[in-house]
């Protein structure tokens, strides 16, 4: 996962500086050193790493931090709020016109990106906020990105519109423009043709689009597995056809993630978007201060409960949010949350979500997102009487379940043990609840109940 490298060596300096009862200069410049190393291993750009660890000395060395009772915790805030002001400060938003106004919106990026899949994200996104969007296919030069946008606008239920690959993209640009004011089509979203590489056929092609139809935005999709690449990608398209946006995709892979953090100081462009998988859904949109608290390992609760709100309907979420109170569910509670957790991007990504959580899942013995399948193997070669109740499964019984699903007892004795410890967790979390540190409409998160 992203920054998970960056967010761990962070944690150590926080922890640093939190177990020093005063600070001194040098032992801000010392922390500030190891913060420098972390990022520039990261693959953020120099200069950013520079002007950012200038501005928190000079904000953490003054009288107010050295002399206040927490001065640990006051370094660690400024250090957040300088991570904020690098990612942007504030959310920025696609630009929409009027409903009853056509809105384009031109996705551009280079071959492999990830921009048609996105064009067709951002086109469902659209549609869930009740804009009538239209994916219009302008990469006449690779067959299969307009197959691959065909599949996608079906799977998102939003229109389609191509005229193949013999019609130049500025014709095919202007035939969508009609055919969406004659269908009442408010936002049109061209995925434009990549290459390998920036050349000037490419960037001669999108500024004809961009004369020959009143563009809106101008979006662009860079790949944060490029690193500082991506960055420099930026700053040539800006220079090229001036964007007004762009969506950093990949930022689940295993990727050092410095892009997303040099891009909004390098270009003055903002982040709208951020891909975190492949799925059709897995595009959240750029929240600055939920980033920076996600990388400096402070949780992300916002996001986290959004995701559980989008997943768990009203109902099971009441059911769910009793039974987490009381730390009281069995195996099938435990699979279905198992099932709901992968559908929200998987445990890794949710555990890093909430603050003081995430550093312990190492020592926690906790299942990762591959082990899933064989958890359900095991529980699904229970009796209906072993799932609802737990503790009747003895020795002889987690044999017999262990050869069900094809898997070692030490599986099945692994699983229990995980079990036992998620209703520990719970039963500490329940009570961060009743003493209203936490909390949210119908118990933690409206209703999400995680399964460690």
């Amino acid at each position: 996962m992203a920054f998970e490298s960056l967010s761990e060596k962070i944690q150590n300096v926080f922890k640093k500086l939190r177990g020093k009862g005063i600070l001194t200069e040098d032992d801000v410049k010392a922390a500030l050193k190891e913060v420098r190393m972390a990022l520039l291993e990261a693959d953020v750009n120099f200069k950013v790493v520079k002007q950012f660890t200038k501005s928190v000395q000079e904000r953490a060395v003054g009288a107010d931090v050295m002399n206040s009772l927490t001065p640990g915790q006051m370094v660690i805030k400024i250090v957040n709020e300088e991570m904020v002001k690098l990612l942007g400060s504030e959310t920025t938003e696609l630009e929409l016109k009027p409903s009853n106004e056509i809105t384009i919106i031109m996705m551009v990026g280079l071959q492999g990106s990830g921009k048609t899949t996105t064009a067709a994200k951002i086109a469902g996104k659209l549609k869930a906020k009740g804009r009538k969007p239209m994916l219009v296919a302008c990469d006449i030069y690779r067959p299969a990105a307009i197959k691959q946008l065909e599949v996608n606008a079906k799977k998102q239920q939003v229109e389609f519109f191509s005229m193949g690959d013999s019609i130049s993209p500025v014709d095919i640009s202007k035939a969508a423009v009609e055919h969406a004011r004659k269908n009442g089509f408010n936002v049109i979203i061209i995925d434009t043709a990549g290459r390998l590489h920036i050349d000037e056929a490419m960037m001669e092609e999108l500024q004809a689009i961009k004369a020959a139809v009143p563009v809106t935005q101008t979006v662009l999709v860079v790949d944060a597995m490029t690193g500082q690449d991506a960055v420099n990608v930026a700053g040539s398209f800006d220079e090229k056809i001036n964007i007004d946006g762009i969506v950093v995709t990949k930022l689940d892979g295993d990727t050092r993630g410095g892009a997303a953090l040099s891009i909004r100081s390098v270009t003055g462009k903002p982040i709208l978007y951020v891909g975190m998988g492949e799925k059709l859904s897995d595009l959240e949109q750029f929240y600055p201060d939920r980033m920076a608290s996600r990388i400096l390992g402070m949780g992300d609760i916002l996001t986290l409960i959004e995701k559980a709100q989008a997943q768990v309907d009203d109902e099971k979420a009441k059911e769910m949010s009793q039974k987490f109170r009381k730390a009281d569910f069995d195996f099938n509670d435990f699979l279905e949350q198992f099932r709901q957790i992968r559908q929200m991007g998987g445990i890794g990504d949710l555990m890093n979500m909430i603050p003081g959580v995430s550093g312990r899942m190492k020592d926690a013995d906790m299942p990762d997102d591959s082990q899933i399948v064989r958890i359900e193997s095991i529980i699904l070669s229970m009796t209906p009487a072993e799932r609802a109740r737990p503790d009747i499964i003895n020795p002889s019984r987690k044999k017999r379940i262990a050869r069900g699903a094809g898997v070692d007892i030490t599986e099945v004795n692994r699983l229990m043990k995980q079990y036992e410890q998620s209703k520990k967790m719970m039963k500490q979390v329940s009570g961060m609840m009743n003493k209203g540190r936490i909390g949210g409409r119908g118990g933690l998160f409206g209703g999400l109940k995680l399964p460690f």
